[in-house]
């Protein structure tokens, strides 16, 4: 703490290294809390940015060389790095045996499956409107094309035929059969959590708009044997071991 009385959230130091209040700031920001309670939000940053600037410090202490990595997202930055090279200096994980990664698979073969399969239908109304009460109208309408499908499902076809925007619409909202990654994260995510013949009760959002979606069919992947899934069952047990 500084020697200027004491404020409501004040700064830190770590073995003499200044962290200003300006930087728990900004990492508050990583740690929402539920309720008005700005203070836990800021011990928790202050924790994070304390912890940081220690194993920043032991790294210098170690002769740790900075060597970035390049990712899909870019270069590493520096100060992560160095954490990353501190870390593996300091951090040995036991290797797994094929007995460990076996008993891991056995524990429930069914959460490795090949991609599912859906045939989807859908009504899309597009919301793009810079105007809040155009939205709002339209969020409105599409909650009521959904209340419709839903006591009419029969009804479908002919409600995509009147109501959508996509192209789609000509076919009474058939999309044909969709795998994992051939529509926006949201659409899919919400056709994970529906049963066939399901109608979503509530319009789905996402960047094109809001749909109404009808799941027709789905077929679940196989579930995959042992050695076409050994590798990703024994990343995962070194990631957890890590992590531990």
């Amino acid at each position: 703490m500084t020697g200027r009385g004491a404020p409501l959230f004040p700064e830190i130091a770590v073995n003499g290294e200044r962290i200003p209040a300006e930087a728990i700031a900004v990492e508050a920001q990583n740690h929402p809390v539920t309720g008005n309670m700005p203070g836990l939000a800021w011990r928790k940053a202050a924790g994070a940015l304390a912890i940081r600037t220690l194993l920043l410090q032991e790294a210098t202490r170690c002769g740790i060389r900075a060597e970035p990595k390049r990712s899909g997202n870019g270069v590493e930055a520096e100060d992560e790095a160095l954490i990353r090279g501190l870390l593996e200096k300091a951090v040995t994980v036991d290797a797994t045996d094929d007995d460990d990664i076996r008993a891991e698979w056995a524990r429930d073969p069914s959460r490795f499956r090949a991609p599912p399969l859906w045939e989807v239908s859908h009504i899309l109304l597009r919301n793009d409107s810079s105007d809040p009460a155009v939205r709002q109208r339209i969020s409105v309408h599409a909650s009521e094309i959904a209340k419709e499908a839903c006591a009419e499902p029969q009804r479908f076809p002919e409600l995509a035929r009147r109501h959508s925007e996509c192209a789609s619409a000509r076919s009474g909202g058939s999309l044909g059969q969709l795998r994992p990654g051939d529509s926006v994260p949201e659409f899919e995510a919400a056709l994970r959590k529906m049963e066939e013949g399901e109608i979503s009760s509530s319009p789905v959002s996402s960047r094109f708009g809001l749909h109404i979606i009808r799941l027709d069919a789905v077929a679940l992947g196989r579930i995959l044997p042992f050695e076409a899934v050994r590798q990703k069952v024994s990343d995962a047990l070194e990631k957890a071991a890590w992590s531990r």
